[in-house]
């Protein structure tokens, strides 16, 4: 279904974390290392009671020198998804692109800065306000062989593209008999901001995830960013891809090579022992800076980066539930009908007999995002839940 290639190595991301011990804070978009290193082979053997190590220490972290002596450049993600994008409009003359503010303006987030002045007005094109027009002009342009990449300025802004979404985009495949293939990417930026207020923070892999015909996957590094964005671009599914706004500052050093990631893999970002935390997006860094205080209280947890929304890497999940029998998920989705709600009915109906205890799950609260900074603040997961959530699970 996805394109499969083996990819190449990860290389390190490094930045100064804040002290949380005392005080929360959302003004702040911690960075921190990624090991793309592969799960292999199912775990078997005797179930194991998860026994806590005291003296449990984090990976050595790579210093600078020779993290500069690797091979690559330095990217951060909007940079990585555009590098991404540039070059699948290269590699293919039917790869366009449409949008509000795409054009010559660059796209708001920049994600699109100059491919008009490369690639023409005809690729890149420039449309009105009006979501569920250009939404549905894409799928025109699939059904008739083109590759268009859709960028949402807001992905709150494509509700009112349900409809071309839903009963175009994931089902026209099916309903015209397979006469038809849509291959069209979806993508933009979403995600709770930093005071964007209720509609500007939508979330919507809620929203999206039970459309028939569509796959879904989330970025949360350069690296997979651009791995993940010409997967998307080469597959004949349509897919939506999800980028956190918060996130587009994030630096990485990435391959000088081309490499394309699989839709449907999950990463491995930290191997661990006692409990199994899966994530994605934002969350990510989150749960890395939780992991740090654990690791110092004695806790080992398997940090797995989701990144296929739908449908899940199972196997890989697997893989760490029958080792640690404990999960955790962690997600900036709502907590009714979202991501985690699907994952958590996953992994009971495929390895309930592998928990220990039943799977909790961190969301963000079930209202509107307030604008407030603090009130905005509490409605979303921060690290300090994370560690009371692992503590109390290992119990």
């Amino acid at each position: 279904m996805a394109v499969m290639l083996q990819s190449g190595g990860m290389a390190s991301v490094s930045a100064t974390f804040p002290d949380l011990s005392n005080k929360l804070s959302i003004n702040y978009v911690p960075v921190i290392r990624s090991d793309a290193s592969p799960v292999s082979g199912w775990i078997r053997g005797t179930r194991k009671a998860g026994k806590i190590t005291a003296k449990a220490v984090a990976a050595p972290a790579e210093n600078a020198a020779s993290a500069a002596s690797k091979t690559g450049h330095e990217l951060l993600l909007f940079e990585a998804l555009r590098e991404g994008l540039m070059e699948e409009m290269e590699r293919d003359p039917r790869v366009c692109v449409m949008g509000e503010d795409v054009g010559h303006y660059g796209g708001s987030y920049k994600v699109t800065k100059d491919l008009a002045e490369k690639f023409g007005d005809l690729r890149v094109l420039d449309t009105p306000i009006a979501e569920n027009s250009f939404t549905g002009m894409a799928v025109g342009a699939a059904m008739t062989g083109l590759r268009p990449v859709v960028e949402g300025m807001n992905m709150g802004f494509l509700l009112l593209a349900f409809n071309q979404i839903s009963d175009n985009c994931g089902m026209l495949h099916y309903t015209s008999g397979g006469q038809f293939t849509i291959p069209t990417v979806i993508r933009g930026p979403g995600g709770v901001g930093r005071q964007l207020g209720a509609e500007h923070s939508q979330r919507l892999e809620s929203y999206f995830q039970s459309i028939p015909g569509i796959q879904m996957v989330a970025c949360s590094t350069p690296y997979n960013a651009k791995g993940l964005m010409k997967a998307a671009i080469r597959s004949e599914n349509p897919v939506v891809l999800f980028e956190h706004v918060l996130l587009y500052n994030l630096k990485e050093r990435i391959p000088d090579e081309e490499y394309v990631l699989s839709l449907e893999e999950a990463e491995l970002v930290r191997p661990g022992e006692h409990v199994t935390i899966l994530t994605y997006s934002r969350m990510r860094y989150h749960v890395m800076q939780a992991a740090k205080t654990l690791v110092n209280i004695g806790y080992d947890p398997e940090v797995i980066d989701i990144r296929s929304l739908k449908p899940f890497d199972l196997y890989t999940i697997g893989n760490s539930v029958k080792k640690t029998h404990r999960v955790l998920i962690v997600e900036e989705c709502m907590r009714t009908g979202g991501i985690g709600a699907s994952l958590t009915a996953a992994i009971n109906e495929n390895f309930h007999d592998y928990l220990d205890a039943p799977i909790v799950c961190l969301s963000s609260q079930d209202v509107p995002t307030p604008y407030a900074g603090t009130l905005e603040e509490w409605t979303v997961v921060q690290p300090p839940q994370i560690v009371t959530a692992v503590e109390q699970l290992c119990q």
